[in-house]
Order: C-alpha cells, then structure tokens, then sequence
C-alpha cells in the first residue's frame, strides 16, 4: 500500500529544491495544448457552448485521472519503490510553491533596482491583468494578491487532493485549475464556454480556500505579522470577492500584514471593479511581496505537516 504521507512529504521537498525547471517537460503545460486543442475541435461542431465546456471538462479531467492512474498501476507492478516515486513526480508536478516564490521575488528583486519595467514583465508571467502601465503600488499589490490566491491553487488545493485521492486526484485537480485560468472567464468569448471550466474550479477549491482561513493566520505568528488581524479579515472581507474562494487567502494575507488589496484592474483594456480587502492600516511597500511569501512559505509546511499526520493516523486502521 503506497505511504501517501511519505509522497507527499518528499514531493514537497522536491519542488522546494527543484522547482519547475523550464528545461523539463511539465504537465501543465500539455494539459494547456490539450485545452486548446479540445476547444478548437468543439467550437467548429453546432454543440451549444456551453456543453461544449461540461464536456470539455469531462474530457480533460477523465483523461488525465485516468491516465495518470494506469500509469501509478504500470509502475506499482514493475516495483514498490518505483511506484512510489512515481507517485511523487506527479504530485511533485501537482503543486509549484517554489516556482511561485521564484517568479514574485523576481518581481520584488527588479523593484528594488528601481526597474519597474521588468517588474511588470515578471509580473505578467503571473497574472491575466494588463501589467504594463501598472505604476509601483500597482505590481506590488498584484504580486502579494496572486502569492496569496496561488496558496490556494497551487499549494494546498493539490495537496488536499493528494491527501484524499492521491496523485491520480492531485493532478486532476491541476487540470481543473488549468482550464479555468485558460477559458474560466465572464467575457464575451468564455462566459458560456468556460462556464462549467469556472465552476468546476470554483467547487474544487471550496474546502481548501476554508482551510487556508486557517493555516494563513498560524503562519502570521511564525512570520512575525498580524495573527488576530488576519483572521478578522479573512472571516470579514473573505466573501466580498466575486470568486467565492480567492478572496479568503487574499483577505488573510491582506489582515496578517495589514495592507489593503483589490480595486480596479484591466484585462485586454477592460476595466474590472474588485472591491477593496483589509483596513489598509499600513502604506504597500515592495517588502509586502517578501512578507506574503513568508506566509505561504509556513503555511505550505503547515498543510504538508497536517496531511503526513492525517495520512499517518488513517494508516493506523488498515
């Protein structure tokens, strides 16, 4: 039987030493063709957009939980240990903490030489939003708010699923979040397409945006910030986001270093009212992007310590 906590655990400390070296192939990225492809064929069919999204999704999702689970199957019956590997190269691809700290301390590094230009640039590696007019203020406050959505999405949403499903679901769910930030937008061309894409997306990440409620106010207190504040915040302004979930681990990170987040952003133009999160009892200052790295830092070692210990305690009973 495979020790899903063990996985998990060396997964964790493989991304933290390799990250995602572009050199690599990576599973994101084909999963991100496979989308593309997939849409093109359904948008030249007379399908209605939006079953051609539920179907989208049902054929993204089943492949790859399939897929990747006769592949565990192969390498399991070839040997254990090659399994077990296997299994933690999937949820090592499942997860990107440090590919996240990487490319936003780009961004802090570059603001601190004064080269606003290539902040904007590593920004827009990031985020969706138009960067290129962004002032300061501006980067900072997208770069704290895409560390403190991507706790979410790229940490502890994978991991939950990893706990409870294993790789297969692990990576499953990073094909969820994939096709939602491809085609999981309300304009004219996605919002019947991707329609099921964001929903999809929205229910997946439910229980882990709640838990990061949670864990974000605990890694305050190991990150010398605003542990009652953050708390406060995520509980108050947590739901104001039109996301049901993206607003909670921006509104923690928001109170833990008492800033304030949201506003208007611009995609492709476009002018996108977000209301504000957090009392902005403090100026935003480009040590915010370091600061909301620490948090996901801790708060990433606090949900790989909770699933090692739950995985433990279910190994008891069988």
């Amino acid at each position: 039987m495979e020790n899903t906590g063990l996985v998990i655990l060396l997964a964790f400390i493989l991304d933290l030493i390799l990250g995602d070296p572009y050199f690599l192939p990576h599973p994101v990225r084909w999963m991100g063709k496979g989308i593309e492809k997939i849409e093109g064929l359904l948008r030249k069919t007379a399908i209605p957009l939006k079953l051609s999204g539920i179907l989208l999704v049902i054929s993204m999702t089943g492949f790859t939980f399939i897929l990747s689970l006769l592949m565990l199957k192969i390498a399991y019956a070839i040997n254990y240990y090659f399994g077990l590997m296997s299994s933690v190269l999937i949820i090592w691809t499942a997860i990107a903490p440090r590919n996240l700290y990487d490319e936003s301390m780009n961004i802090y590094r570059a603001l601190n030489k004064g080269d606003l230009e290539s902040a904007r640039k590593g920004l827009s590696m990031l985020v969706g939003r138009d960067t290129n007019k962004l002032d300061e203020k501006g980067v900072i406050r997208a770069s704290v708010e895409t560390v403190a959505e991507n706790i979410v999405d790229a940490v502890i949403s994978p991991l939950f699923y990893a706990l409870i499903g294993g790789a297969p679901l692990a990576i499953t769910y990073r094909a969820i979040n994939t096709m939602d930030s491809m085609v999981g937008y309300k304009n004219d061309r996605y919002k019947d397409f991707g329609w099921a894409s964001a929903r999809v997306d929205d229910a997946a990440n439910y229980i882990p945006a709640r838990i990061s409620a949670l864990l974000i106010p605990l890694s305050a207190l190991i990150c010398g910030k605003d542990c009652p504040g953050s708390l406060k915040i995520a509980l108050r302004d947590g739901k104001k986001n039109p996301s049901p979930n993206s607003g909670i681990p921006e509104a923690a990170v928001a109170g833990a270093l008492g800033i304030r987040l949201g506003g208007v952003n611009y995609y492709s133009g476009v002018p996108s009212h977000k209301p504000f999160i957090g009392d902005g009892s403090l100026e935003l200052s480009n040590n915010n992007i370091k600061e909301a790295n620490c948090l996901m830092l801790i708060t990433s070692i606090f949900m790989v310590l909770i699933c090692y210990a739950i995985a433990y305690i279910i190994s008891w009973y069988d």
